[in-house]
């Protein structure tokens, strides 16, 4: 008995015909609209960054005010207590500060009161101030500013910036300079990422 093989499928017949010139334009459309609305999502982006390095910079400027008024080493803060007597509290005493007249702050506690006080320490607006602080300090002028390090490196960061503070030949001139480099590093970081979003503008256009 011979086997019989029977074709179930002609491929030719069967198979999808081809997309016609409506199907591939439809197919362009959605294509271009995914396409848009990715390129207005990184606008979105790149926008909220520069507004953000704005409010970062007047920051700085509200941290280097601090430090004009009263700078000090070895501790966070200042203040005068309910008796008028000055106390200095470290960074673990840093709530004590809380309602009482400022006298003075070291970089890293001028930034931390600029921010909103001791209880914006770990917030968002502080944390990024340091990084440009540490790398006003530590990198070349022009650089593109790495943020968002590890905690471990935040930390050294941290750790770096209350060193050079704490220097015996340290000046207040000096922690106002670093400051005002900070400054410069947020506009510098700003302008390199509106030529960016020019850029993208440009290539959407």
């Amino acid at each position: 008995m011979s086997a019989a093989f029977r074709v179930q499928h002609d491929v030719a017949t069967d198979a999808a015909p081809p997309a016609g010139p409506a199907s591939i334009s439809w197919i362009a459309r959605v294509l271009d609209r995914r396409s848009a609305h990715r390129a207005a999502a990184r606008r979105r982006r790149l926008h909220g960054r520069i507004a953000e390095l704005a409010d970062l910079q007047r920051l700085l400027t509200d941290a280097r005010q601090v430090i004009d008024h009263g700078w000090i080493q070895h501790g966070w803060f200042a203040y005068l207590d309910e008796r008028g007597r000055t106390r200095t509290a470290s960074s673990a005493a840093a709530t004590d500060v809380a309602g009482r007249p400022l006298v003075g702050a070291c970089l890293v506690g001028a930034v931390v009161y600029a921010a909103g006080g001791p209880h914006a320490v770990h917030s968002q607006p502080a944390q990024r101030a340091l990084d440009l602080i540490w790398h006003a300090l530590a990198m070349e002028e022009g650089a593109p500013v790495l943020w968002c390090p590890a905690p471990d490196a935040r930390m050294a960061r941290v750790r770096d910036l209350t060193s050079w503070n704490d220097d015996a030949a340290r000046t207040s001139a000096e922690v106002s300079s670093l400051l005002l480099t900070a400054e410069r590093v947020a506009v510098h970081e700003s302008d390199r990422l509106i030529a960016r979003a020019a850029g993208s503008a440009d290539a959407a256009g």
